[in-house]
């Protein structure tokens, strides 16, 4: 689970004041006069916009159609401001799929998700099942690369962000010695407390039996997770 900085900046303008005086009985000139207007303050720089991303699941009937399909509608989504991350299949089933998408305006994305042409563009692609739409806000992102294209996305709800943060934290090396490398923590854009976590996984027995531990449901307890997490296993069938 799909993670766009921005900074501004003011420049120091000079002010330069010149001032000649001559006499036309005089061979000399007076002194020139020189003076520098005191440098503007410098601005704190503006906060960066938050990342946000539009999470899509639904199934299709191939995804091979379907992914043509997709990629021609590209211009449509542009025009909603809505830009392609990633696209993956589930590892269960390969025509479910899941879609992570660059988020502009989330008016403007809502709008995109209501629409009749788009609704059927979908159905005409083959799109079987109907989708979900979630959007989340990114806190945290490791934009390198770990050379493994599965992922799991998994989705929970936690009492408090802060308690379950520091617990996820302090688990990490289990995580690790478990073949899975953090990518992404985001939050439901309307819910603080609903988590999104990415994860890349370099070994899948590993991971699955880490998943189903009772190391981990025990450290999930404590960290304030509110019933069962939400877990979706994918492989990236194209990265933007």
């Amino acid at each position: 689970m799909k993670q766009f900085k921005f900074l501004s900046s003011v420049g120091i303008i000079m002010l330069m004041l010149f001032s000649c005086n001559s006499s036309s009985d005089q061979n000399s000139s007076t002194p020139t006069n020189k003076d520098s207007a005191a440098a503007t303050p410098m601005q704190p720089a503006a906060p960066a916009k938050p990342s946000i991303s539009l999470i899509i699941k639904h199934k299709v009937a191939n995804f091979d159609k379907w992914f043509t399909a997709y990629e021609k509608h590209d211009s449509v989504r542009i025009s909603f401001g809505l830009h392609n991350f990633v696209v993956g299949r589930s590892v269960e089933d390969s025509n479910l799929v899941l879609v992570a998408l660059h988020v502009d305006d989330t008016a403007r994305a809502a709008q995109f998700t209501q629409q009749p042409d788009v609704k059927s563009a979908m159905q005409k692609a083959g799109v079987i099942s109907a989708p979900t739409f979630s959007y989340i806000v990114n806190q945290w992102a490791d934009s390198t690369t770990n050379g493994s294209t599965t992922r799991v996305i998994i989705n929970q709800k936690v009492k408090d962000f802060g308690t379950w943060k520091k617990a996820f934290d302090d688990h990490k090396p289990a995580r690790v010695a478990a073949g899975l490398i953090d990518r992404s923590i985001n939050q439901a854009i309307n819910d603080s407390n609903l988590v999104t976590v990415v994860l890349a996984v370099t070994d899948m027995k590993k991971a699955q039996d880490f998943m189903h531990s009772q190391d981990l449901k025990d450290k999930m307890t404590a960290a304030g997770v509110i019933g069962a997490p939400d877990v979706f296993i994918y492989r990236v069938a194209k990265q933007y």
